[in-house]
């Protein structure tokens, strides 16, 4: 049995109220992972391009206010 179907098979066990418990959590780790891999694609200066075009199409007057 690999580890992922351990894992499953665990949750498969939980009562209804563990489930709602582990959703939760898993939740806010995967918002957790996220947020660590924009802050890394920042850093990296990944996300430069995407800024630079953003910012070009706001000067040329191509965005509205929210």
């Amino acid at each position: 049995m690999t580890k992922l179907e351990k894992i499953e098979q665990d949750i498969a066990s939980l009562t209804p109220g563990e489930v709602a418990k582990l959703a939760r959590w898993f939740a806010e780790f995967q918002a957790d992972v996220w947020d660590k891999q924009i802050e890394d694609d920042a850093s990296a200066g990944r996300l430069d391009n995407l800024a630079d075009q953003a910012l070009a199409s706001h000067h040329a007057g191509k965005t509205r206010p929210l």
